[in-house]
């Protein structure tokens, strides 16, 4: 299988047989770190790794030059320099990755209305009621590839397949700058051999339980007795990657997105060991959590907190609400709850806060009485503030003069909506 530095890449021939892949994942090849390339030709062919320039950052992503030292998204730029001394660092040009984005979703619209965007970088498109104006899936992928490229300069990587699931670990397979299709006959085959590591939805741990108990590919999984996966990975889990390792996949290309969590975090240029400088930033990034959350119409029933230590192990917590909040106070409350019951053995890198279990504003029925009147108040009125004159422009007092970090990407940044 294909791996994040590009070797072994599979692509399909010209003409392959594509009957039934009707589904397309396209994904762009090292997104930001093209972008850079791009404008900066300099760089072209060179390893580049976008992140903030201190050393403390974390690479938001690397050429393939650079990946083939062992770069990784999410990796402290520090490590990564020393596992490839002469890679540039660039620092990033969020604007710039959403200007060039949404001129990518558009050529992705003008060949069917039915695309939905996972991020920034990557969609899937529905194309089965496309055949008649732009041909079959694979001449679909091939002349969009050749769009993308002639329009904005940048490659990107297709899988083809009868479900969304297939089609993505096809993409992966294909990078960079490849097509891989997968005809509906061939699922079967095609993800036989695969590890379970490919499998959508499968993270370390529970990849870890699977081998363990000498269950290393798909073909594995289908000659494990229902009950053996069952204990593994909890029933749940194991119905779901039953289906998906037979090429059962329900989910249809959607184009609304629905939004499953809210969330900031915070990387520190020093590492902090002083509780009230975490305490206010934890309390910052509730206030912008909860001013997303009204501006989105939502409110959380879950909120969790992020903690990164000066080692690297990052911890995290949660707790469900009596009621569900869209009020920053009452998520910074929550924060600072789950923050003051953990052990802090060392100073702290990184600090998050997040919103989870996400329903529309005004879902819960009424209480006789708000706790949060005042603060929705106060808070709408910072909301009416920071529109008209910005961010900054208002602040609460005890957040003047902390010392905190700054600059970083959103870890996972959602792609610009459709004007």
């Amino acid at each position: 299988m294909g791996r994040g530095d590009g070797s072994g890449r599979i692509v399909s021939p010209e003409g392959a047989d594509d009957t039934g892949a009707g589904i397309l994942h396209v994904d762009m090849d090292a997104f930001y770190a093209s972008v850079e390339q791009l404008d900066d030709p300099s760089l072209r062919g060179r390893p580049i790794i976008v992140g903030g320039e201190d050393g403390r950052s974390v690479v938001s992503s690397a050429s393939y030059q650079a990946r083939r030292f062992g770069v990784r998204s999410a990796m402290p730029v520090g490590q990564a320099l020393r596992l490839c001394p002469t890679a540039i660092v660039v620092p990033p040009n969020f604007a710039r990755y959403v200007e060039l984005s949404r001129q990518v979703m558009d050529l992705f619209r003008d060949v069917t209305p039915l695309v939905e965007p996972l991020s920034i970088d990557e969609a899937f498109l529905d194309v089965r009621g496309a055949r008649r104006l732009w041909g079959s899936p694979g001449v679909i992928a091939r002349d969009l590839r050749a769009r993308v490229h002639d329009e904005t300069g940048l490659t990107c990587s297709v899988g083809a397949a009868a479900t969304k699931h297939v089609a993505k670990i096809a993409s992966t397979m294909s990078k960079p700058d490849g097509l891989l299709i997968v005809p509906e006959a061939s699922t079967a085959q095609f993800l036989a051999p695969l590890s379970v590591r490919a499998l959508w939805g499968i993270g370390p741990k529970a990849a870890e339980a699977l081998e363990s108990r000498g269950v290393r590919t798909v073909a594995d999984v289908l000659e494990t007795p229902a009950a053996s996966l069952d204990r593994a990975l909890g029933p749940a889990m194991s119905r779901r990657i039953q289906q998906l390792v037979r090429g059962v996949d329900a989910r249809l290309v959607t184009t609304e997105h629905v939004e499953k969590s809210v969330g900031h975090e915070e990387t520190f240029h020093t590492d902090i060991s002083d509780a009230g400088a975490l305490r206010a930033e934890l309390r910052r990034l509730a206030d912008r959590v909860g001013a997303r959350l009204r501006k989105g119409g939502w409110e959380a029933r879950t909120i969790a907190i992020k903690v990164r230590y000066s080692d690297f192990t990052t911890v995290t917590r949660s707790v469900t609400l009596a009621e569900p909040t869209d009020v920053g106070q009452r998520i910074g409350d929550a924060a600072h709850e789950l923050f003051d019951a953990l052990d802090r053995p060392l100073p702290v890198r990184l600090v998050g806060v997040r919103a989870e279990k996400l329903g529309p504003a005004g879902g819960a029925p009424a209480s006789l009485w708000d706790d949060d009147e005042d603060w929705r108040r106060v808070e709408g009125a910072l909301d009416d503030a920071h529109a008209r004159f910005g961010r900054a422009a208002v602040t609460r007092a005890a957040l003047l003069d902390t010392s905190r970090g700054g600059g970083s990407l959103p870890s996972n940044p959602r792609p610009p909506h459709p004007e």
